[in-house]
């Protein structure tokens, strides 16, 4: 039995309601699971409701530390000129890299010597894996930011062109904050 093109358009809507009814159901029903995956995905924290207490709330302000404000690159990232442990070295900002990487020459120059048997770590970066040598690092400063005693990893000689100012300086910082082609470091 043949239908009329009006017959078919109702069943097409008909079958159209029925979808979006069943993805609203489906939605409705896994509704925490859904948000849960969507803050994973997009990397969300999620909000937690603040306790109920009888005394007002305090907010605790710290004194704004020294901030660095660096521009990016035509290329869009970010270099600077470091000082480790007060010798300047020339970074490139990596938010990508858990430590402060330096390039072996780099950290010669900062006074941080290695011999052949401290490269026990080895490591994977972006083009493979590779032999370094941990180290703590003095201080670490750009501008008037300034860390002390910072994780760091000094590669084997010709292994690493560009020092890199990863994440055991920037995650130690009060504020890093990327905002229309300047990057804001505050201490």
């Amino acid at each position: 039995m043949a239908l009329s093109a009006g017959a078919r358009q109702a069943v097409s809507a008909g079958a159209a309601w029925c979808v979006l009814a069943g993805a609203v159901a489906f939605s409705l029903a896994f509704f925490n699971e859904i948000k849960g995956v969507a803050r994973d995905v997009l990397g969300l924290a999620p909000i937690e409701a603040a306790p109920v207490s009888a005394a007002p709330a305090r907010v605790a302000r710290s004194a704004p530390g020294p901030i660095a404000e660096i521009r990016a690159s035509n290329h869009g990232h970010y270099f600077a000129r470091a000082e480790i442990n007060g010798r300047p070295v020339d970074v490139l900002i990596d938010s990508g890299a858990s430590l402060v990487a330096l390039a072996y020459d780099d950290a010669r120059r900062a006074g941080v010597n290695v011999r052949p048997s401290d490269f026990t770590q080895r490591v994977s970066t972006a083009n493979g894996f590779a032999r370094v040598a941990p180290v703590v690092l003095d201080r670490v400063s750009i501008g008037d930011v300034m860390v002390r005693n910072v994780a760091a990893a000094v590669s084997e000689p010709g292994a690493l062109e560009t020092s890199l100012l990863g994440m055991s300086f920037l995650g130690r910082l009060q504020r890093v904050d990327m905002r229309s082609g300047t990057l804001v470091l505050q201490e």
